[in-house]
């Protein structure tokens, strides 16, 4: 048998799954702006429910400076940042419910700042890159593009973790992304 009419076959099948992911990742994203958003929903979700679980209860009541706000106060505005703009980017209304007190115990503000984030999830699973440019109305008169919307609340998510990260910091523990990987 030749040896040339052998390898090539098996060469050129070796091979292929490297083409196919080559030709896959050349061709566009869909929705990358949207699936951003998503990702990092998943992404802070995470670490800011870890985060907030981190605290001890009794220093919700901590701000590292009297002109801060206190830990609890962080975790309301969180709840509420990620209803109200999750909401608008996909015109889902939120849910009613009470309004989080940053003096309600830690487990409720927890499972607040988690259903806000499954609220976020589940509201933007269907939001595409289609109407981008959209306005939407914030407070009262002020308008920004569905886009600008979007980059505010994962700014939101950026500036929220790093204010948790310095407070759990200031209180002597660790947040979550500088916490060493746990061993299984």
């Amino acid at each position: 048998m030749n040896l040339k009419r052998f390898l090539l076959p098996v060469l050129a099948l070796a091979f292929l799954p490297f083409t196919l992911s080559a030709q896959q990742a050349s061709q566009p994203e869909t929705n990358p702006v949207s699936n951003a958003v998503r990702s990092s929903i998943e992404r802070f979700s995470k670490n800011m429910v870890a985060a907030a679980d981190e605290m001890p209860a009794d220093k919700y009541s901590f701000h590292p400076t009297p002109a801060q706000m206190t830990f609890g106060k962080l975790v309301t505005h969180m709840i509420g940042s990620n209803y109200g703009l999750c909401s608008k980017i996909s015109s889902v209304p939120a849910p009613t419910q009470d309004k989080p007190s940053e003096t309600d115990p830690k487990d409720k503000l927890v499972t607040g700042l988690k259903a806000s984030f499954d609220f976020c999830s589940q509201s933007l699973a269907k939001v595409d890159d289609s109407n981008l440019g959209e306005q939407l109305t914030f407070g009262g008169d002020r308008k920004l593009s569905r886009a600008a919307a979007m980059i505010a609340l994962t700014n939101d998510f950026a500036d929220h973790y790093s204010m948790a990260a310095a407070y759990l910091r200031a209180d002597g523990l660790l947040p979550p992304t500088a916490a060493p990987p746990h061993k299984e």
